[in-house]
């Protein structure tokens, strides 16, 4: 009890109320306490005998009085149970106020909501009878503390709109629209209320704008975006709002420099440059696409990424229309880059746009240069004659000069009484023509052939490998009716192309006819297929398929182009290609199937290659046309007849005329089949081209790795990065593996060449170089990232095996010292596993690992030598989409 100036008269007057009560007398002693509290306003226990001795008497009005009073002391003192059990015995003699009710619900927060909602919302009840519409909104704002539902909220947004209340009556309907959206209903009517209580606010803003976009209202959607993105200081969110809503609007001029600053804060989002080039060009801004184009490539060189900007806008050539400006461009840029080949497609797709806006001057200019770069292209001469009589003469045969054979007649009777020079021999010529098929240059291939025709008569009829050249190149020679004496014993080449069928998926693409007009004395010799069951379109379609084979660049595309193939030509159920040695599983496996058929699971797919090719490797062609009854498919008959397989022909890819086997061809048909002999020759024809390809991909492969690796060190230069870690996603993605990359940095460049000199610093590097080259997997990849840095791109790998691989390639470098040094150098290395999702495009991939292997590097040279950090793709999933 607090101590009061008084306190002996307190004291006086609690001991006469005491002696009155004890004789009875309740309302004198009731006057005492009373008197006290006048006295000693601040004693809570006389309150408290006060209010129930009025009660005892009948004075509720006083006892009620007393209980608030107390009430509102022990809300004040916090103390719950106390103001609990007050509230209750008040409730009971009368109805609290709504202070009282307020102040009792937030007594309650925090331990019983559900209770303290039920205080509010009598106190809310009390209120509105009274017509309190301030107090109303702040009991309002309560109850959506406790409880936010969309009811409470609409009550709050509504009321707090009446009164004025702007911010709060945005944030309210703000809260009903995220409800709404999270509900998947409609909330563009809550934005819309939101952003006219309070327009200023950029998230309000922002989601309207947002669902306004998402009704189609465009225009209404740029006119909320533009005042906030042109205020500055927009959040990336805001900028990619608008530029959609520009672009949505076909806006591409104005979108532009929203768009370039998007980039220009986060490199990752290239794909946004990309579609904007793409939609300037279907709308027909086709000078603006160039000048943008144009700019991305000045960043991207200062950036070093040249050569994925070529292949960016090659993705947008092909996915866009042709324009004249972008075409003119895209030659500059190839031709800058010395490769010509696409230089040439570039020049003649431009030859084609010049000739269709009947502008052949320029389209002469395309041609010519065209034909510097490649004299046998394959429509050159139709080209040529497009132009004749639409642009001055002398032009016309200073174009046609260019040509090798420009005067084809005076050509041809040149080479038919040309000697023969004492070098070149059958052999000679024989190897030129393989070595033109084996590049794809096949028209020089055909001519080439034709000669050998001339000066050597007859001799396929008896050469078997001048015979497979001829298949190869894709000619056949037919015999033709004997020609009048006076008839010219040239012979003569007609091609014949189905211009629909040139695409890669088609099996009937094109051949080439060699026949010639004879005279009586002179016959010229015919090439056979060995069997005429199909006639020549069989004839051709081997030769087309070859062509394709030939044209791939790895041991992947060569199967997969193998059976896709096969099971159109051939027309079976299933088609399977695998590389695999005798006796071990299967390193590589491609199926094709009919779209009727599911593929066969990866373990039976296994087991039936295993078998077939036991058996190709004793047998050499298999052929079953029964395979649910065969004996020799004992082991593996329930594979078998759960797969519905009726016949089987199974050829080997061997080498080495069989002595090497390589792997095993099979096809498979759902019924059985008796296997003709003239399908099986042309399986088995087929087969070994298939093996030629394996080898050629193989060879180009090592070329391509040859010309790029340092001698020295062994590992790839920085150029090829970026286009060996493109090719390993694109091949992550399709077999559905990990990769990460790792950045190792042995110092800092400068100070080591400072203190040792550069070619220390160099030749300590080759060292480090050598050691990682050689201590890779084979199909992982080490380049010279920078003059103290090495980049690894192990593929097929987590970022777990490669802090373990990490582990042991430093163990495998601590031999290697700085001169002078005793410690070995400690390296910093930063590591990051790439996001392989199909839904982002490999280009987007490369783009946001390399830059998140960056980072992690310059966060692990931050904390000091010898340190690795790992940077996880925290944000990778917003970065590259």
């Amino acid at each position: 009890m607090p101590e009061t100036s008084n306190r002996p008269d307190v004291l006086r007057r609690m001991e006469k109320a005491e002696k009155l009560l004890q004789k009875g007398k309740t309302p004198d002693a009731l006057a005492e306490y009373l008197q006290i509290l006048e006295d000693d306003p601040a004693n809570d226990n006389v309150r408290q005998i006060a209010a129930d001795l009025c009660l005892s008497v009948n004075k509720k009005t006083l006892a009620v009085q007393l209980l608030g009073q107390l009430f509102d002391r022990r809300v004040g003192a916090a103390d719950l149970i106390g103001a609990s059990l007050i509230y209750k015995k008040l409730t009971r003699y009368a109805t609290p106020t709504w202070e009282q009710k307020v102040r009792f619900g937030q007594l309650l927060e925090g331990s019983n909501n559900k209770l303290a909602v039920e205080t509010y919302e009598s106190a809310l009840q009390d209120l509105q009878g009274q017509n309190k519409k301030e107090e109303t909104l702040l009991v309002l704002r309560r109850i959506v503390g406790l409880e936010p539902i969309e009811a409470n909220y609409m009550r709050l947004a509504e009321l707090a709109a009446h009164l004025g209340e702007h911010a709060i009556a945005a944030e309210a309907f703000l809260r009903l629209a995220e409800l709404a959206e999270a509900a998947g209903t409609d909330a563009n009517k809550y934005f819309e209320h939101a952003y006219e209580e309070n327009s200023s606010d950029m998230r309000i803003a922002t989601g309207y704008g947002k669902s306004l976009l998402t009704r189609g209202d465009t225009g209404a959607a740029i006119f909320i975006f533009q005042p906030l993105v042109q205020a500055g200081d927009a959040p990336t969110e805001l900028l990619d709002l608008y530029a959609l809503a520009l672009l949505t609007a076909e806006r591409c001029v104005e979108a532009e420099p929203i768009v370039w600053q998007i980039f220009e804060r986060n490199s990752s989002r290239i794909h946004q440059i990309v579609n904007l080039i793409g939609k300037m060009i279907d709308c027909g801004l086709d000078i603006e696409a160039v000048t943008l184009a144009r700019k991305l490539e000045a960043y991207q060189r200062r950036r070093g990424e040249k050569r994925s900007f070529i292949t960016i806008m090659q993705e947008i050539l092909a996915s866009h229309r042709p324009t004249v400006e972008m075409l003119e461009f895209l030659a500059e840029l190839f031709n800058a880059s010395n490769r010509e080949a696409d230089y040439a497609k570039a020049l003649l797709k431009l030859f084609d746009l010049y000739c269709a806006k009947q502008n052949y001057i320029k389209a002469g200019d395309c041609l010519e240069r065209a034909v510097e770069v490649d004299p046998y292209e394959r429509g050159h001469q139709t080209r040529l004659e497009a132009l004749r009589g639409r642009i001055d003469e002398h032009r016309f045969r200073a174009i046609a000069d260019r040509f090798p054979n420009a005067k084809k007649e005076d050509a041809a009777a040149k080479k038919t009484t040309e000697p023969l020079s004492p070098g070149a021999t059958l052999q000679d010529l024989m190897l030129q023509a393989e070595i033109l098929v084996q590049y794809g240059m096949r028209t020089r291939a055909i001519e080439l052939l034709h000669r050998i025709q001339q000066l050597f008569p007859q001799e396929e009829e008896h050469n078997p490998d001048l015979q497979r050249l001829f298949f190869a190149a894709g000619i056949q020679s037919r015999q033709a009716n004997p020609s009048p004496p006076q008839a010219a014993s040239e012979g003569k080449f007609e091609e014949r192309a189905d211009s629909a069928a040139r695409g890669p998926s088609s099996t009937h693409s094109a051949y080439v006819s060699f026949s010639a007009a004879q005279s009586s004395s002179s016959p010229m010799p015919e090439v056979r297929r060995a069997t005429e069951t199909k006639g020549a379109s069989s004839f051709a379609l081997l030769a087309e398929i070859t062509r394709k084979l030939y044209q791939q660049t790895n041991a992947e595309a060569v199967l997969k182009t193998a059976t896709i193939e096969i099971i159109g030509a051939w027309h079976v159920a299933r088609c399977i290609a695998a590389l695999s040695k005798p006796g071990l599983s299967p390193t590589s496996m491609q199926q094709q199937c009919r779209t009727d058929l599911s593929p066969i699971r990866p373990a039976d797919l296994a087991k039936l290659v295993s078998t077939l090719q036991d058996l190709a490797v004793t047998r050499g062609t298999v052929a079953i046309p029964d395979a649910q009854h065969a004996a020799e498919l004992a082991r593996i008959q329930s594979t078998i007849k759960e797969l519905k397989i009726g016949s089987l022909l199974a050829v080997p890819l061997a080498e080495n005329n069989g002595q090497e086997q390589a792997g095993v061809l099979i096809l498979a048909e759902d019924k059985p089949r008796d296997w003709q002999s003239s399908e099986v020759l042309e399986v088995g024809t087929l087969s070994d081209h298939v093996v030629i390809a394996l080898n050629n991909a193989g060879l180009r492969r090592l070329v391509k790795n040859l010309s790029l690796t340092d001698e020295k060190s062994g590992l790839l230069n920085r150029s090829s990065y970026l286009d060996f870690l493109q090719a390993e996603v694109r091949r992550g993605l399709q077999h559905q593996t990990s990769l990460t990359v790792v950045l190792m940095q042995f110092g800092r460049a400068g100070a080591l060449v400072k203190e040792f000199g550069a070619a220390v610093v160099e030749q300590t590097m080759d060292q480090i170089g050598h050691v990682l080259s050689t201590n890779v997997r084979a199909n992982d990849l080490a380049f010279r990232y920078e003059s103290t840095a090495v980049a690894l791109v192990l593929g097929d790998t987590s970022e777990k095996e490669a802090l373990l691989a990490l582990e042991k390639l430093r163990k495998l470098l601590k031999d290697i010292h700085a001169p002078g040094k005793e410690q070995p150098l400690e390296p910093c290395a930063g590591l990051a596993q790439a996001l392989m999702s199909p839904q982002y495009d490999p280009v987007d991939i490369v783009t946001e690992v390399v830059n998140r292997a960056d980072h992690a590097l310059e966060l692990a040279i931050a904390e000091g030598p010898g340190k690795v950090v790992c940077q996880a793709p925290k944000v990778a999933a917003a970065a590259v989409a």
